[in-house]
């Protein structure tokens, strides 16, 4: 007769929110709360052995079967766990050196053509990893529409007459003056 039991434990523990920690030691200590449940069980199981009475010779010889079932489970248990954790050991080797290919891969030396696209990003004022203009390309852009914005007020300028240029100069020397100077009262 053979009965499966869940011995997992579907709880939120402190190591399953750790984003650092690697998968197969998450999954190694997965492995080690299972191992303990099931061991406690069957020392519970084995408690409970211990309770019952046996009067008769075959009552006690199941319970000794119990027993030594018991027993059994969890010696298998540990021997799985064991087993377990020598595919855990190839498992984070395998996980350790993922991480340190993908780190050397970001040191890796630039080629001559990499190291151009760099410096020409940074002399624009990009990363040179995208296509967005660079500081030194919007600076130029606001300089040319400011060019040409004086530019056109430079021809609306010229049409006008001299006698309008006059009179438009002596509003903005009046307007200055009445600036710089507006008397206030200090008592208020």
């Amino acid at each position: 007769m053979s009965v499966t039991i869940n011995f997992s434990k579907n709880t939120s523990a402190p190591w399953q929110s750790n984003a650092n920690m690697l998968k197969s030691t998450r999954e190694k200590i997965q492995r080690q709360e299972e191992r303990d449940g099931k061991i406690a069980f069957f020392e519970t199981q084995k408690q409970n052995l211990k309770n019952q009475k046996a009067d008769t010779i075959e009552e006690i010889a199941k319970k000794l079967e119990k027993f030594h079932t018991y027993e059994d489970e969890i010696a298998a248990a540990k021997q799985e766990y064991n087993s377990s954790q020598m595919f855990h050991i190839l498992d984070e080797a395998e996980e350790r050196g993922e991480q340190m290919a993908k780190a050397a891969e970001k040191y890796k030396p630039k080629t001559e053509e990499e190291q151009k696209k760099e410096a020409q990003g940074e002399a624009a004022g990009t990363d040179g990893k995208t296509d967005d203009k660079g500081v030194l390309s919007e600076i130029m852009d606001d300089m040319s529409e400011s060019i040409d914005a004086q530019e056109g007020n430079l021809e609306t300028t010229g049409q006008l007459s001299e006698a309008e240029l006059q009179q438009k100069l002596s509003d903005e020397e009046l307007q200055k003056k009445q600036q710089r100077y507006q008397p206030f009262d200090v008592r208020a």
